[in-house]
């Protein structure tokens, strides 16, 4: 079977690392343009791993060698370039944020569904196998009716100020994954929010208008309740856990070790740290994301994470800050175009 040939539009960190995945890694998958508005990053990306650099993005989505399209280029672009795929019948594959605009959201979902393209949103926290376990459990019954999650999720440094400024904050460049995962484990529709945080980490980071500590409530359709807690400093390294509580027992997700070392002394005893950046814990991941890609695309498979995924936890983003500038709890239905 022919493998499909993918074109990826933004190869800045992200987007090489798919490209990787896609040419070296992914079975069925192969890489044959790039484009990115920095001419050297393509040209470095296409000779590195074996591909052309297209002159245009509108090149790239309508060239008749390119059976799929990836979206890696930043968030305020991600709209117009499913638009343009879904004219040019092109599924595509967009990493997340769909965008901080739900109007512009809905827009790229009403092309999508207007031509039928094929689409993935890039939460690929759903391939990790832990995470993934933690969900299955739950949808298989194990551990009864799902009454509690918690989920944590802290980064080891700050991004970059610049990185702030355009990234939605925190509650959509980084809360947003657990948004997600809160949908995934529980199987249910989040309804209600009630967010709160501070700036304990960084001045600058309030100066720039966001939170670098924060905690979140959210009630779900079917009763259950998640609380989620971010920091973007860990010093001790990528600290990404899930749990969820129900009727019948529990089930949780912990972070690996580098390694499998145990060291026990008269002092006491010492295990391995756990994974520093997030490439180091979640490559498995973003490959098996490719994995499902290419059946989509080939056998006609349901997208395992589709554009109401994409746009689901955007909702629940914007009612966080509502919720922490108004101080008050929000339900979900508040948020509109």
């Amino acid at each position: 079977m022919n493998d499909v040939r993918v074109g990826v539009l933004g190869v800045g960190r992200i987007g090489r690392m798919h490209a990787e995945l896609i040419q070296r890694r992914a079975d069925g998958a192969s890489l044959v343009a790039v484009y990115d508005v920095f001419s050297e990053s393509a040209q470095s990306v296409a000779a590195e791993f074996g591909a052309r650099v297209a002159a245009s993005p509108d090149e790239l989505i309508n060239a008749t060698d390119v059976d799929a399209v990836a979206v890696c280029t930043p968030t305020d672009t991600h709209i117009d370039f499913l638009v343009a795929a879904a004219q040019a019948g092109k599924p595509a594959f967009i990493e997340k944020p769909l965008s901080l605009d739900l109007s512009e959201v809905d827009r790229g979902i009403a092309a999508a569904e207007a031509t039928g393209i094929a689409v993935q949103i890039g939460f690929n926290r759903r391939f990790d196998p832990s995470h993934k376990s933690v969900r299955d459990t739950v949808a298989n019954g194990e551990i009864g009716d799902v009454q509690m999650v918690r989920i944590t999720s802290r980064d080891p440094a700050p991004p970059p100020l610049s990185y702030l400024d355009g990234s939605g904050g925190i509650f959509l460049d980084m809360t947003i994954h657990d948004f997600d995962m809160a949908r995934y484990v529980t199987g249910s529709e989040v309804v209600e929010v009630y967010a709160t945080g501070a700036v304990m980490v960084d001045p600058a980071i309030g100066e720039a208008g966001d939170l670098d500590t924060v905690v979140v409530v959210m009630t779900h359709e079917n009763g259950a309740i998640t609380t989620i807690d971010n920091s973007r400093q860990a010093v001790y390294g990528y600290d990404q856990r899930v749990e969820a509580f129900g009727s019948a027992g529990i089930v949780a997700s912990d972070n690996p070790g580098v390694t499998t070392t145990t060291r026990r002394t008269a002092a006491g005893s010492a295990g391995s740290t756990i994974p520093y950046f997030f490439l180091d814990r979640y490559i498995p991941s973003y490959l098996a994301e490719w994995t499902d890609f290419v059946a989509m695309v080939r056998n006609g498979a349901p997208s395992p994470v589709t554009l109401h995924d994409g746009r689901a936890p955007l909702v629940i983003g914007l009612a966080a800050w509502r919720s922490f500038h108004e101080g008050r709890p929000v339900k979900t239905k508040e948020i509109t175009p």
